[in-house]
């Protein structure tokens, strides 16, 4: 049975976290992650183990953004428990780096969710790009949905 109050209240996380990082604000894209939060970002290294060690790497790449950061999902996709919930998405990020070469690519994005003591967090994310299955094995980047 679809539990649309959860569905709705992961949504509004989701989204308070795409505004956060679309203002680089780092302070309130940490208020949505557990402390011993687990991710597998698209940069090494291979996993963040815990909050401290993911704001390291937000406090080091938000800068390198010129102004605020385009941040897009498309085709999301919702699945709730009681106390349990992921999601999955294709996510875009874009802006003009502080060297003033663009980004713009398109990424898969899974995450996990915990309802602790009534609210919604984020225990894991995977985010990820497709690559050549053949040698030199390079990343898929100009793929778009």
């Amino acid at each position: 049975m679809k539990n649309e109050s959860n569905d709705a209240q992961i949504r509004q996380l989701i989204d308070s976290w795409v505004t956060a990082l679309r203002a680089k604000d780092i302070d309130e894209l940490m208020s949505h992650y557990a402390r011993d939060i687990l991710l597998f970002d698209l940069a090494p290294p291979l996993e963040y183990r815990g909050a401290d060690a993911y704001r390291k790497n937000w406090e080091e790449w938000l800068p390198t953004f010129r102004g605020p950061v385009g941040y897009e999902i498309r085709d999301l996709s919702i699945t709730t428990g009681d106390d349990v919930a992921f999601s999955h998405s294709l996510n875009r990020i874009s802006g003009v780096r502080t060297n003033g070469e663009e980004t713009d690519v398109w990424m898969r994005a899974t995450i996990g969710f915990r309802k602790i003591n009534g609210k919604w967090i984020v225990t894991h994310e995977h985010f990820s790009v497709p690559f050549d299955m053949e040698p030199p094995y390079n990343a898929s980047l100009s793929l778009k949905p």
